[in-house]
């Protein structure tokens, strides 16, 4: 059958199946689709089968299986997430679009710019879509922000600060301290691939801006891993706005996602404050505060209503596509691979134009 033919029988609900069952899928992606009333969710596979079929037991889902090759053959399956380790995002995708199959996929999207521009060419050869699940984009307060840069009473913005840290992987990953996320050949990358590329989409979305010129110092610091536990990049864009992001697993008093640009006319500081999530500063001394909800983090009881599934499903069901796109995760991938060259050299790494599938 036709992926154009799949998209106009589904006009009601979505058939959804889900790749790998650990923490993100049963925390986030799992909750989610259980809410949405246009969902149907079909199976779930998982190489651990004892917790693919405890995960199909728990929320009534009628099949389990081992492989995701048993899921995607299986039929009567129109989507799918895809919550596996880094390393096999690309391939679990293609081989979901190739059969005809919308994609979710986690970011990273791929661990490798050919592997991106691979999905990217196979969603448009098989007229599917393919999002990447950087959910920042969907953040109550990052849109507050995002519409108070557009108005321009601002203006410019002239350097940027981001953080994104937490305790790292080990203290919410279904496997602990086992976790995949500290295996280089399983994750490609730690923190910075982790935590970092959601603020190199962030940023990138924020500023409306390419990402041109990236140095960085991706360090070990404190865990017993052979990927990066603390990662600082400075940014310049296409525009020349410059900045900072940092992406720590070595935040172990607290979780932090914030963000501060400085701007011609003022700053505006995003979830630096437990009740404001947006303040804006203007040069005249002058401050609004924007009470628009806290930001998502990793504790108990804050892995759900990311946006981001209803996005996936409401985008197929519409027929509009996506805010997210394969181009999208490309972008911010750039800029992940760039920061771990200009590690690997020890120098600042241009950023080329951009020249992907489109």
């Amino acid at each position: 059958m036709k992926s154009e033919e799949r998209s106009r029988i589904v006009k009601s609900q979505l058939r959804v199946g889900l790749i790998g069952c650990g923490a993100i899928l049963q925390r986030r992606h799992l909750p989610e689709y259980l809410a949405h009333k246009d969902v149907i969710i079909v199976a779930v596979c998982d190489p651990n089968l004892e917790r693919a079929q405890e995960v199909a037991r728990q929320f009534g889902i009628p099949n389990a299986y081992q492989t995701h090759q048993q899921l995607l053959q299986s039929g009567g399956i129109d989507a799918v997430s895809v919550c596996t380790p880094n390393h096999l995002h690309s391939s679990v995708s293609i081989e979901a679009m190739e059969l005809g199959l919308h994609v979710l996929v986690e970011k990273p999207m791929a661990t490798s710019l050919k592997e991106a521009e691979a999905m990217i060419r196979t969603a448009k050869e098989q007229n599917v879509f393919l999002m990447v699940g950087h959910n920042q984009r969907f953040m109550p307060a990052h849109r507050k922000a995002k519409d108070i840069l557009q108005s321009g009473k601002l203006g410019k913005v002239l350097s940027f600060s981001t953080v994104f840290g937490h305790s790292g992987p080990e203290h919410w990953s279904i496997d602990g301290k086992n976790s995949w996320f500290f295996n280089q050949e399983h994750a490609f990358s730690g923190a910075l691939g982790d935590l970092g590329i959601h603020k190199a989409d962030l940023i990138h979305w924020l500023l409306e801006d390419s990402i041109m010129e990236v140095t960085a110092f991706c360090s070990t610091l404190h865990k017993p891993t052979n990927v990066d536990d603390h990662s600082m990049i400075l940014l310049k864009t296409a525009s020349g706005t410059v900045g900072s992001l940092t992406a720590s697993w070595t935040n172990y008093a607290n979780e932090i996602n914030a963000t501060t640009l400085y701007c011609e006319k003022g700053t505006l500081k995003i979830g630096t404050d437990d009740r404001f999530g947006v303040i804006v500063e203007y040069s005249d001394g002058m401050r609004d505060f924007y009470e628009v909800g806290a930001l998502q983090s990793n504790k108990a009881g804050e892995q759900h209503n990311s946006g981001i599934i209803h996005h996936f499903v409401d985008g197929i069901l519409s027929g509009n596509g996506h805010d997210i796109t394969g181009v999208d995760g490309y972008r911010a991938l750039q800029t992940i691979l760039a920061g771990m060259e200009s590690q690997r050299l020890k120098k600042v790494v241009v950023i080329p134009e951009l020249v992907v599938v489109n």
